[in-house]
């Protein structure tokens, strides 16, 4: 199935021709970015947090302290949402009214289920660190079997999932056309700075291939 399932939850209503349910416009805007929100009720109140993600598949991972209040929570089975944007650029208009912003978007509507066992916590916990920086793995010394009962993992299956993008210059009225303001876009991008290498580290180390990247450098 090259789409994802249309459900009340997830299809986009308002400006809805910027909606897509693709799967490989979804997976594409999940494997750019690194940082989701998750959204969820506790204790009668709503609850948004942000946190790193790794995509393994239709399955997304989050990670954290056994102790987490939210991993917690969710791990009780209450519904959730979780969302992912990247601003590519900020739209300026002729009006106020229509300055906007291009982005991707993705939320994510589930249930979360608790990683257990040690191996498959540790897979999954590469499959975030692989995400986040790929090729850091290998070289990082692996969770000890009591920071993996330290660490707490969930998973959510990607079922209910849409997507949202904005692309273009400003959408302003016909009569403001011909004011005497600057109109365009000013793009953004997210990019790596230069290495700033812990001062304890052991001399002599050299920076691995997977960080050798020339400044600034588009995550992907």
């Amino acid at each position: 199935m090259s789409s994802f399932p249309i459900t009340y939850r997830t299809r986009v209503r308002r400006l809805a021709e910027r909606g897509s349910y693709d799967r490989e416009t979804v997976y594409s805007i999940l494997d750019e970015a690194f940082i989701c929100h998750v959204g969820f009720v506790s204790e009668a109140k709503p609850v948004v947090l942000p946190t790193l993600y790794g995509r393994d598949g239709d399955r997304l991972y989050i990670h954290g302290s056994a102790a987490n209040r939210m991993l917690r929570d969710i791990s009780k089975g209450v519904d959730m949402c979780i969302t992912v944007s990247l601003v590519d650029g900020i739209v300026l208009a002729r009006s106020a009214f229509h300055m906007s912003v291009n982005y991707r978007s993705v939320v994510v509507h589930g249930r979360a289920t608790a990683v257990e066992g040690g191996e498959e916590k540790a897979r999954a916990l590469k499959i975030l660190s692989e995400h986040v920086i790929p090729g850091r793995w290998a070289e990082v010394r692996e969770p000890s079997e009591k920071e993996l009962k330290a660490t707490a993992v969930m998973s959510i299956d990607l079922k209910e999932v849409s997507a949202k993008v904005r692309t273009g210059g400003p959408k302003d009225d016909a009569d403001d056309m011909r004011r005497p303001t600057w109109a365009g876009v000013l793009p953004l991008e997210m990019q790596f700075g230069d290495l700033v290498p812990d001062e304890l580290m052991v001399a002599g180390i050299a920076i691995p291939e997977y960080l050798k990247v020339s400044s600034p450098k588009k995550r992907k």
